[in-house]
């Protein structure tokens, strides 16, 4: 049996008709940037995602862009993130001048610590008097939310903005919220592997503010004004394709049952994996509901990880590392001055974690021979 990491073929098959259909709708009627399309679908997740505006892109990273750049965010400007993500939640940072400042993770749920966060920006402010305390970018590690009313109780106290960094947490919930309705811009990728995902690249910033939506409007399309020839500020091309909006269309109609099976394949896991020696099944707080884009375990050490990972891939198991390496060492950064041991609790995960198959098609069979093979 071949086991794939994340199934998109048996969902295609459930939905394939309406793929089909959608695509074709496009290809009549022709406006393949910008079309129909992309307002329907900016309607439903907004109102699926409890706030007054969405703004199709290109991709999660461009969310991100946009998102800073309305903000006005560039040389001289410190942002404040985690570095137990993927690179393009500090890189965007980055290629607008400013500086990315990393705080240390909860050992417990994987996201940003509040207090580390805290700590960090008052050091920040101490130490470097060159930088100018802006914003504050959360990361929904795995689908998890952030503790968000400490996150946002921290920003408060330093008078910084919140930008969500919701690409692996899109239909999650904190205290019945959903992710994307958080900080004053939510972002999400539509990346293929993402809970919610198109088949290339796309994503969506979401905010209740009319004036942050007509920001993050213009931006989009090269910091437009009243027409496409009128440009009142810098932006970029990130709008999204309409083709994938008609693919994100169909794809949604099965989201909210995708989110309950993705849990029940959760639970299965918590139950079996428990059961290996050493291994650390994830947990979720009580407030909390996960979208689980990945399921991620911890071992006791690098060598046992090393040891589960050959049982599972002896035994056809795919599996992955996110993140192995976390951004305050790798070498892009090197000029921040990390040195090993800086951050702790993040440099320690990334030395146990693995990641196992999941998505809303995985069933009891293939979880059990997941188990079987650690327990060998």
């Amino acid at each position: 049996m071949t086991i794939p990491f994340i199934d998109l073929k048996s969902q295609y098959r459930l939905i394939q008709d309406e793929v089909k259909k959608g695509i074709e709708a496009v290809l009549e009627h022709g406006a393949y940037v910008m079309g129909p399309e992309i307002r329907d679908l900016e309607a439903r997740l907004a109102e699926f995602t409890g706030v007054k505006h969405a703004v199709a892109c290109a991709s999660g990273t461009d969310a991100l862009l946009m998102a800073l750049m309305a903000l006005g965010i560039g040389r001289g400007d410190a942002v404040f993130t985690s570095p137990f993500t993927f690179m393009a939640t500090a890189e965007v940072v980055s290629l607008l001048g400013a500086t990315p400042v990393f705080c240390d993770i909860d050992p417990v749920t994987l996201n940003m610590d509040p207090e580390s966060l805290d700590t960090v920006i008052q050091r920040t402010r101490a130490e470097r008097l060159d930088l100018r305390p802006r914003a504050v970018i959360s990361v929904d590690i795995f689908g998890v939310p952030c503790d968000y009313d400490a996150v946002d109780a921290v920003c408060r106290n330093h008078g910084l903005t919140l930008i969500q960094d919701a690409a692996q947490s899109f239909g999650a919930l904190y205290k019945g919220k959903r992710c994307g309705a958080f900080g004053t811009i939510g972002c999400t990728s539509f990346f293929p592997a993402k809970p919610l995902g198109c088949y290339g690249d796309g994503g969506m910033c979401f905010t209740d503010s009319d004036e942050w939506n007509d920001l993050l409007q213009s931006v989009r399309i090269h910091g437009q004004g009243r027409d496409k020839y009128e440009n009142v500020r810098l932006g970029i091309n990130g709008r999204l394709d309409t083709m994938q909006a008609a693919v994100l269309l169909a794809k949604f109609k099965l989201f909210p049952r995708e989110i309950e099976l993705r849990q029940e394949a959760a639970d299965r896991y918590a139950a079996l994996l428990s059961q290996v020696p050493g291994l650390t099944v994830p947990t979720v707080p009580a407030d909390c509901r996960s979208v689980w884009a990945q399921y991620s375990v911890l071992a006791r050490d690098a060598a046992h990880r090393d040891e589960l990972m050959a049982k599972l891939k002896a035994a056809g198991v795919p599996t992955a590392i996110y993140y192995p390496t976390p951004l305050h060492l790798q070498k892009a950064y090197s000029s921040l001055g990390h040195k090993p041991g800086d951050l702790p609790v993040c440099e320690n995960v990334g030395s146990r974690i693995f990641s196992v198959p999941m998505h809303p098609y995985l069933t009891a069979e293939v979880q059990e021979q997941v188990a079987k093979a650690m327990l060998a």
